[in-house]
């Protein structure tokens, strides 16, 4: 390469950072036209400064909603992060002090997320560990790979120790913190003595003891994971609670058998190491119509007057994905004749608690509000 053409290719380098730092400038001073014009010229959109932020964090902390629009028309992702793990929704609320702002954001996210969902473009994005965004086949709790979502999980030992369950990557299975929330989901779906009650996902054994607490009539609880399965049979859970069974195994090769002791007034749904599509699978199965008349509402397994919840980690680690992804799942749910409702329960203090995710390898929970949902039948 000659001189002459290596000084063309400076020139060239020079003029686009200069756009780029124009772009972004006029995205922070919510210069929506000159930012549009800056796009019409065929700036690099993609571009970020050295901490990662993009366009869109810049247009989100100028808090102007035609720039927002300007920007994530270019094609520039609702849930993109920084360097820190901040989405623009942080910016928005933090830096631009507006509602606004990031409503809209959240309503563009609901947007964009149903309708690539409907082109069959990728599965939704749902997570409660700190991934980049990109990284889309995500889960209610964690994320493994394999044809069957959770089978490294439930090949590997999990350690009860102190107040958590650890996976074999210390991932946190199930901590105590969750012990209010838990409290709260069992009060939801059994809200009266004698009801009959199904819990998937035993883990510590919170939500079912808590369950216990309002004296149910039949408690069915399907376990998968073979060490937390030992650790019901050896403390005794059974011996001390007779109106609990627990059926071992996946909840997908049990169905007739959990179909068996139905319908149910109350479930519950709280897996580890499944994909959210798992937890559609799961609603599927449930809450389809059958022509079994001794079945609940329609031939389904909750009655027509039953509650259903499940645990909302759903982007547990970003509000704007957290907000953006309960709607999404309020959508699914009402597209198979439930109202969903949620719930808020302060959580203030778990996320910046260095004690209470000392050893866990990634914190899944860093919001200072958890959104209970509590599901009945649209009728």
């Amino acid at each position: 390469m000659s001189v002459a053409e290596e000084q063309v290719i400076q020139q060239e380098e020079e003029n686009n950072n200069g756009l780029e730092a124009k772009f972004l400038s006029a995205c922070y001073d919510g210069n929506s036209k000159l930012a549009q014009e800056l796009v019409d010229q065929g700036v690099e959109i993609f571009c970020t400064d050295e901490t990662g932020r993009s366009a869109l964090h810049f247009a989100a902390a100028s808090g102007d909603i035609e720039t927002m629009d300007v920007v994530l028309k270019t094609g520039i992702p609702w849930n993109c992060l920084d360097y820190g793990g901040y989405s623009a929704g942080d910016y928005a609320l933090q830096t631009a002090n507006s509602q606004e702002a990031y409503d809209f954001l959240v309503s563009h996210g609901i947007r964009v997320e149903l309708i690539m969902e409907t082109l069959d473009k990728r599965s939704i994005p749902i997570s409660t560990t700190e991934k980049q965004q990109g990284d889309f086949e995500r889960d209610a709790r964690d994320n493994t790979s394999s044809d069957i979502p959770n089978e490294d999980y439930l090949n590997k030992p999990i350690v009860y120790t102190g107040d958590r369950i650890l996976d074999a990557q210390n991932n946190g299975v199930m901590m105590e913190w969750e012990q209010p929330l838990m409290a709260e989901h069992a009060k939801a779906i059994c809200p009266t003595p004698g009801l009959k009650i199904l819990n998937i996902g035993f883990g510590m054994g919170i939500v079912d003891r808590e369950i216990q607490l309002h004296n149910p009539g039949q408690h069915v609880i399907v376990e998968a994971h073979p060490d937390v399965y030992k650790h019901i049979i050896e403390t005794k859970f059974l011996e001390e609670h007779p109106t609990a069974k627990v059926i071992f195994g996946r909840w997908q090769d049990k169905l007739e058998e959990i179909k068996s002791y139905g319908p149910y007034d109350g479930i519950f749904f709280d897996t580890f190491g499944e994909y959210y599509a798992d937890m559609q699978q799961f609603h599927e199965a449930i809450f389809a119509s059958s022509e079994d008349k001794e079945l609940g509402h329609n031939g389904s397994l909750l009655k027509k007057d039953g509650i259903y919840s499940f645990f909302n980690g759903l982007g547990g680690h970003s509000i704007l994905f957290h907000d953006v992804y309960c709607e999404i799942a309020k959508a699914h749910l009402k597209a198979l004749g439930l109202s969903t409702q949620y719930s808020p329960i302060l959580t203030d203090g778990i996320d910046d608690n260095p004690e209470i995710w000392a050893g866990v390898n990634r914190p899944y929970w860093m919001l200072k509000k958890y959104n209970m949902p509590v599901c009945k039948w649209d009728i």
